[in-house]
């Protein structure tokens, strides 16, 4: 393959919002120089390899990184920490704890019912399981062979992008979980996601009681 394609490549993944496949890449390429353009997939790989390897050597802050099948522009692993405290701070695209856990259990246990993810949490899981719906991170995929076929749940690709993994097998597997969990900068950006949590639901139990007070003394009058 000519080099002039790792141009190309690198300026459609660039411009893509959503990790872009292989297979598009040398979809868009064919279309425009021709369907006779020899192009593979392995190829592109190459091309990406090339990519990263100037980024390094150039020392560009951010490489193409594989994540939910496919190709993205992403941050390097060492300025995880720093991105990490700003989107700490970033309430709306956070996850609550019971969301996280909900999550956690659907990735390694899937496909689960309902009833086996209660079993698991001790907790009804209807609400949580209609936020993560409604966030597009887990899907309905079937139902169980089992009395009452219940709905199976699963991870979606949202969840690798979220996650910032390639596929569902790159999850972290047990031991490696805690390892992370006794590492200090974990514990440290843990530390403050907490303290932000605290903060914010202080914030919003302020917020609500003054809307009470302001109710009360309306009626009154």
């Amino acid at each position: 393959m000519d080099n002039i394609y790792n141009s190309v490549i690198e300026a459609l993944i660039f411009s893509s919002d959503d990790p872009i496949s292989s297979q598009e890449i040398i979809r868009v390429i064919k279309g425009i120089d021709g369907e006779d353009i020899d192009i593979s997939n392995d190829e592109v790989e190459i091309a990406v390899d090339e990519l990263n390897k100037r980024y390094d050597e150039q020392g560009i802050s951010f490489s193409v990184q594989k994540i939910a099948h496919g190709f993205l522009f992403a941050t390097k692993p060492e300025n995880a920490k720093y991105i990490g405290y700003l989107s700490s701070e970033k309430s709306k695209r956070r996850l609550s704890q019971a969301a996280l856990e909900t999550l956690a259990i659907i990735a390694y246990k899937q496909p689960i019912t309902k009833p086996e993810l209660e079993n698991i949490r001790g907790v009804n899981a209807d609400y949580i399981l209609s936020v993560l719906l409604e966030k597009n991170l887990v899907t309905i995929s079937g139902r169980a062979e089992t009395v009452g076929r219940p709905l199976l749940y699963n991870t979606t690709d949202e969840f690798l992008k979220y996650f910032g993994l390639h596929k569902i097998t790159d999850l972290p597997k047990p031991r490696e979980i805690e390892d992370i969990m006794k590492d200090e900068d974990f514990l440290e950006q843990r530390q403050k996601i907490m303290m932000n949590a605290i903060e914010e639901q202080a914030q919003l139990d302020f917020d609500k009681e003054a809307e009470n007070q302001g109710d009360n003394a309306s009626t009154t009058e």
